[in-house]
């Protein structure tokens, strides 16, 4: 009789084992990007060179106050937008703002400056929205800096 009891145990427990799944076998859930998002600054050049007083004033400007940078010496087309946050870390090394615009929809313009114990000065920085499907990214080009259009896709992974 021990035997079996044994043995419809052992069966019944090697049944549920076959019958139950921890783990489905789907495909894991990866969103496809959308590559039909609206571009926001088309009628924009693919570089725009950015003047570091501009940046140095626009890092040094409180919360709340408003902010711009130039996007177009011939158009005269600015940034405009409200500083909403402002941080300064390391003894102001490294220093940071985030505007939102007040002109492109959506769009938040952030830039960091950082400063080596050697004294250089360092910028990186982007305008982004994450509604539409174009950015700028500030990248540093033989001394200058400059606004590149990229593609949202190219640096945001969905």
């Amino acid at each position: 009789m021990k035997n079996l009891r044994t043995a419809v145990l052992c069966i019944s427990t090697m049944f549920l084992y076959l019958c139950s799944s921890a783990q489905k076998n789907d495909k894991p859930p990866v969103t496809e990007p959308d590559y039909n998002k609206p571009r926001l600054f088309d009628n924009l050049p693919k570089e725009i060179p950015v003047n570091v007083a501009e940046l140095e004033t626009l890092v040094r400007t409180d919360v709340g106050r408003k902010g711009s940078i130039g996007l177009s010496l011939s158009a005269n087309l600015k940034f405009d937008g409200e500083v909403v946050s402002s941080a300064s870390k390391y003894g102001n090394t490294i220093q940071s703002v985030v505007i939102r615009s007040s002109n492109f929809n959506g769009a938040q313009l952030t830039i960091s400056r950082t400063t080596s114990p050697e004294g250089v000065v360092s910028y990186v920085g982007r305008i982004i929205s994450f509604q539409h499907g174009d950015l700028y990214e500030l990248q540093n080009q033989n001394g200058q800096f400059v606004l590149v259009k990229k593609n949202y896709h190219e640096l945001i992974n969905e």
